[in-house]
């Protein structure tokens, strides 16, 4: 048996594999080789292992990472293939993000069976969500309406949905297209109305910070302009110490050599928002740049929001 060129890892879930099997059809293309000659290995996480309850009482961001950190640093694969919203800030020692790849459409999707858009659904209807961020959206746009906790993988979300255990809920318009789901949407959400989450619709591949083969196989693979993007919004995050307990939106677009960005951080219960926006020439050093406008941006709020934002642990 041949030995695979790459070994990639990823979570075991459809959308996971299947975005997976996108960038490694790419990354062969790229390469110049058959998609045969990179090997999936499918790693179940202690993220998708969680089926109720919110991320935010079970361990945070870092639960579905974990294991295939572990498979990286033990060698068993070359480079693991993530969510970039699901990445947290701070990588283990030892593990890099190494290239980021095109970037999909980020927008938030409304998905309803009844209603077209958030403004359609009667006063006390409940959303359901297990995002802090989509909740305190939704209570500071309607605070009329209820929040109920929903969770699973997407088509786990949208048979729930049409159980009737909530009126609505948000999904990511990447993944919903990724799947072919995206018939589904009832509306697309205007960032401006409610930012996405920090880097959705992005893709991360992560490897060993000592792996240089790997990593110079994946040079030509990067989109330079979702890398610049996501690391503006990588570090409002930081700036805010965003987590699991911090509803955070945020989102920056490259438009030739000039890069915008808003962002903002809510009360968990939707009750006050703090939003900042800015726009600046990339120069020679772009994701310095970035970097360096999401984090100016990020302490402003977080001076003024102080720890409000922070949903309490008890």
């Amino acid at each position: 048996m041949t030995a695979s060129l790459l070994r990639i890892g990823a979570r075991g879930s459809k959308l996971s594999i299947t975005q997976t099997t996108h960038v490694r059809d790419g990354l062969a293309a790229t390469l110049g080789v058959s998609p045969d000659a990179l090997e999936i290995i499918p790693i179940t996480t202690s993220g998708d292992r969680l089926q109720e309850g919110r991320l935010i009482e079970a361990g945070g961001k870092g639960l579905f990472t974990k294991e295939l950190d572990e498979a990286l640093l033990d060698g068993r694969i070359d480079l693991a293939i993530h969510s970039l919203k699901d990445l947290p800030t701070h990588l283990p020692d030892d593990i890099i993000l190494a290239c980021v790849p095109e970037r999909e459409d980020p927008r938030d999707a409304f998905v309803s069976v009844n209603a077209k858009t958030i403004a359609d659904l009667p006063p006390g209807a409940n959303v359901g969500t297990a995002s802090l961020r989509r909740q305190a959206q939704t209570l500071y746009a309607r605070p009329d309406l209820g929040v109920v906790t929903l969770r699973g993988n997407v088509d786990t979300r949208l048979r729930k949905l049409e159980a009737g255990d909530a009126a609505a809920t948000f999904l990511a318009l990447a993944g919903l297209k990724r799947l072919g789901l995206a018939e589904r949407v009832s509306s697309l959400i205007d960032p401006d109305y409610m930012p996405p989450a920090a880097c959705q619709g992005a893709l991360a591949i992560t490897s060993r910070t000592d792996d240089t083969a790997t990593r110079d196989k994946l040079r030509g693979f990067q989109d330079e302009n979702a890398r610049i993007e996501i690391e503006a919004e990588r570090a409002f995050l930081t700036a805010l110490d965003g987590s699991c307990r911090t509803p955070i939106g945020a989102l920056a677009r490259v438009n030739g050599d000039t890069l915008s960005f808003m962002g903002e951080a809510l009360t968990p219960d939707g009750t006050a928002r703090w939003r900042r926006t800015g726009t600046v020439k990339l120069g020679s050093n772009p994701a310095e740049t970035a970097r360096n406008l999401g984090f100016r941006l990020g302490h402003e709020i977080r001076d003024e929001a102080g720890d409000a934002i922070v949903m309490d642990k008890a």
